[in-house]
């Protein structure tokens, strides 16, 4: 098992996002946000990536971890705590005091993330999202 630091490949990254149960990305929107990235992390076994995670935003005031997954094949053996290790020391050895790092959490992924410090911003924020959808 390698951990890779480098941008994750748009082919790699939309299917593992599938394959993992996220949302799918289009080629462009891949292209577009993985060249944005912040910090990207790559988990590879026998030449392939079977887990990643991102680190985007503007580096200073906010950032946010995301795309965290793990192929189905591989979860369960702490490849997760991994990626959010690696993540981890992203933010404290390269973002500056006082940044506000958020994520959204999954169903029982929260107890992952709470494990390397984040929490609940209920009842003091409440999470909201927007999807970009053009018509064809």
């Amino acid at each position: 098992m390698k951990v890779v630091n480098d941008t994750i490949p748009f082919e790699v990254y939309t299917e593992l996002r599938v394959k993992c149960g996220l949302s799918a990305k289009s080629l462009q929107a891949a292209k577009t946000g993985l060249s944005n990235s912040l910090h990207c992390v790559m988990l590879v076994h026998n030449d392939q990536v079977i887990g990643m995670g991102r680190i985007i935003g503007d580096g200073g005031c906010f950032c946010q971890v995301v795309d965290i997954c793990v192929d189905p094949n591989y979860q369960g053996k702490g490849l997760g705590r991994l990626i959010m290790a690696n993540l981890t020391d992203f933010i404290n050895n390269h973002l500056p005091d006082s940044c506000y790092v958020s994520l959204i959490a999954d169903g029982d992924a929260s107890y992952l993330y709470e494990k390397f410090g984040f929490k609940d911003t209920m009842p003091a924020s409440k999470g909201m999202f927007l999807k970009v959808e053009k018509a064809k």
